[in-house]
């Protein structure tokens, strides 16, 4: 299968010098949804910008759909929708005529029965014809998605799509873009909120600083880049770690009933069998045990922690 964006040795640098993104790699799959994290001012804006042609690179290439960003300008932009993190709509615009609008702005001929069916699934049909000034936030940010998706495209970007919205409403747009993914749409997402990666996304890259530092799928990115802790629960406390468990870097609890040992689970020896004979050997006895996956967050925070 080809990608549906492809993007090669992209390169920004804005008129001040500032240098967004370096030198970025990355191929996108149809029907795939890919998360794209990073700290403010990392480059995922405008990465996202450039694919969109809304802003130009200063080297480096992107194709979309097998066409060039640059000489086949209409072909790629037909067949993208972009959510913008800011709510741009017009105050006094009724929320079906704004949508139908920005469906003719791409030159589609007017069909009702879609608008009407993108509102429906988006929850607003009952709002169709309520100005958007009196909407709530989180509708608003409904009728954005329905506008870039008013044109029928392939693949959908949302630019921090639950950005000071409710934990209930993240839960509904999360369910949103999963039914988006089901009928075929590729979605591109860029987030602060590593659960909401965790939660929906197929593969996640991390940006900092305008590098692209690693892409994969998310279960593989947590194996690969994860540890795993082994949380061991005993049957007497005790008040300190004995010496001779001191190599397996272990970690006691506050109350001394749960020693916590932290392994590379890419290693070819864990070194769990060992610490078990030792922990029998120092007369520490086993009531429980149980393992924990590093979380996305943690796998972000040690990439960007350790990269300048």
């Amino acid at each position: 299968m080809k990608p549906i964006i492809s993007v090669s040795d992209l390169c920004k640098t804005y008129s001040d010098g500032h240098v967004a993104l370096k030198r970025v790699d990355l191929d996108i799959m149809p029907g795939e949804i890919l998360a794209l994290l990073g700290p403010n001012g990392a480059g995922k804006t405008t990465l996202i910008s450039i694919i969109c042609g809304i802003v130009s690179a200063s080297s480096g290439s992107v194709s979309v759909g097998g066409h060039d960003i640059v000489s086949g300008y209409r072909s790629t932009r037909a067949m993208i929708g972009l959510v913008p993190q800011e709510l741009t709509l017009g105050a006094f615009d009724r929320v079906r005529n704004t949508v139908s609008f920005s469906r003719g702005l791409f030159g589609k001929k007017p069909d009702p029965a879609y608008v009407e069916q993108v509102l429906r699934d988006l929850s607003l049909f009952d709002k169709k014809d309520s100005e958007v000034r009196i909407l709530s936030g989180g509708m608003k940010r409904r009728v954005l998605i329905a506008k870039a998706l008013s044109h029928e495209p392939r693949i959908l970007f949302l630019d921090e799509p639950t950005a000071g919205v409710d934990v209930e409403l993240r839960q509904d747009m999360w369910q949103i873009i999963r039914r988006l993914r089901d009928s075929g749409v590729t979605i591109i997402l860029t987030t602060h909120y590593i659960d909401e990666a965790e939660e929906i996304a197929d593969r996640v890259g991390v940006i900092n600083n305008g590098e692209l530092l690693v892409v994969d799928d998310k279960l593989e990115l947590m194996r690969k880049l994860g540890k795993k802790e082994l949380h061991i629960e005993l049957r007497e406390p005790i008040t300190r770690i004995p010496d001779s468990l001191a190599r397996h870097g272990l970690v006691s609890s506050p109350d001394g009933r749960e020693v916590t040992y932290t392994y590379d689970i890419r290693s070819d020896s864990t070194g769990i069998t060992d610490l078990l004979q030792d922990l029998k050997s120092a007369g520490l006895t086993l009531k429980d045990l149980n393992t924990a996956q590093s979380s996305l967050e943690e796998i972000f925070v040690n990439l960007v922690k350790n990269k300048p």
